[in-house]
């Protein structure tokens, strides 16, 4: 009877702990979900001003048409990753493209002063850059999150319950080795 009972109880402690495991898990997957969802927010924030500042730019510079078109098509692949629900790194691969053609329409800016004090394109860059400035914190909540995320899955006995539960790891959003570079630029 003895032997019963704690068999029993051990199976039942067993059975705590790995409800606790699994909804642990769960909620943070559900973290991790909800990180990204803020990143797809700030991302389609970003996607939205890019028309109205290639618009502006160009009723200014209407010669640099490569550096217009260049910004037009990075963000034409970065929404369709977007729509297709690519993974991050397929995501943050058009999204890096995008910046850099961002960041060259913004260069080509500084060429035209009356461009630099058009009223428009003020108010459209200072919202560009708080956008950039929330698609960066939201990344770095979504890496943190993905990081307590997968650390919970690969340490144990939180695997065990991660591995009969079908969770797997996720990915982190990281920029391309050319990012990281400081960009040169050249008149």
């Amino acid at each position: 009877m003895l032997i019963t009972g704690i068999v029993l109880g051990v199976i039942v402690l067993f059975s705590l702990v790995a409800i606790g495991v699994f909804n642990n898990l769960v909620g943070l997957r559900n973290l991790v979900k909800e990180a990204w969802a803020q990143i797809d927010v700030q991302l389609k924030r970003r996607h939205d001003l890019i028309p109205n500042l290639v618009e502006t730019v160009r009723g200014y510079a209407a010669h640099e048409r490569g550096t217009l078109e260049a910004v037009t098509k990075a963000r034409n692949i970065a929404q369709s990753a977007a729509k297709s629900n690519a993974p991050p790194e397929v995501r943050a691969a058009a999204e890096s493209e995008l910046s850099s053609a961002l960041a060259r329409l913004l260069v080509v800016a500084e060429a035209y002063p009356e461009l630099k004090a058009n009223t428009n394109f003020l108010a459209l860059q200072e919202e560009l850059t708080g956008t950039e400035n929330k698609i960066s914190f939201a990344r770095q909540y979504y890496n943190d999150t993905v990081m307590n995320y997968n650390n919970t899955i690969q340490m144990f006995p939180s695997n065990i319950i991660a591995g009969m539960g079908g969770f797997k790891c996720e990915e982190f959003f990281k920029i391309d080795e050319a990012d990281r570079a400081v960009p040169v630029v050249k008149f």
